[in-house]
């Protein structure tokens, strides 16, 4: 599916718009502001059979056809709404995936920043930092986390939290949710081993102090 898709796009020429041609207007992939917030939106096989999805679903998929065509292609670390940009023989362009791969401006993202932190926010080099893949696929999964937590759905938290441990082992924050999740849930072997990692690690002392002290109260319900 995709590396047809990279064969359209390689055939109309080396422009940002090619993308935009081929993934939104000839295979109609498109955000899906109608139902943002269903679960398939955030499902990569999901998102390919309906062909729409959130910013960030729809970014992975232009995210790979753009490297297919040899060009420079990154997630963003703009707030509130997923960008990527592609390099093309040393021009730059930031596309939005979420709106049919629309290549952004300035204004275009002066207007998007303010939607999301006020109309008094400017631009700043720290939105347009890149993000790893791996960020990536944590933010793509974040999405699923946070839609199950605000359903009370525990069970389904978990598992999505263990998936973006397993993303990245040694993500802190993760563990620390992770070991609360669990404890709620009355899994205390996977709550004190979240806890034991986490004293592994180079955290700050107030963190540590609280995953010990967490730690020694699930120990002592153990016995």
């Amino acid at each position: 599916m995709t590396d047809g898709l990279a064969d359209l796009v390689h055939r109309r020429g080396a422009t940002p718009e090619a993308l935009s041609e081929v993934i939104a207007r000839s295979y109609a992939y498109r955000g899906d502001s109608e139902t943002y917030d269903d679960l398939q939106n955030a499902d990569l096989v999901r998102v390919i059979e309906r062909r729409k999805g959130l910013p960030v679903a729809l970014s992975i998929l232009y995210l790979h056809v753009a490297r297919a065509q040899g060009w420079q292609a990154e997630g963003l670390a703009f707030p509130g709404h997923f960008l990527i940009r592609i390099g093309i023989d040393g021009a730059r362009h930031v596309v939005d995936p979420f709106h049919e791969g629309a290549v952004r401006e300035a204004a275009d993202l002066r207007r998007l920043l303010r939607q999301v932190l006020g109309p008094d926010a400017e631009l700043a080099p720290a939105h347009f930092d890149p993000v790893s893949d791996r960020d990536v696929l944590l933010r793509l999964e974040n999405n699923v986390r946070l839609r199950l937590a605000r359903r009370e759905d525990l069970p389904g938290t978990a598992r999505s939290l263990d998936r973006m441990l397993a993303i990245a082992p040694d993500r802190v924050e993760l563990l620390f949710e992770a070991g609360q999740l669990n404890a709620r849930l009355d899994k205390r072997r996977a709550a004190i081993a979240a806890y034991e990692r986490i004293l592994e690690l180079d955290v700050d002392a107030d963190l540590r102090h609280q995953a010990s002290a967490l730690l020694q109260e699930l120990r002592r319900g153990l016995n």
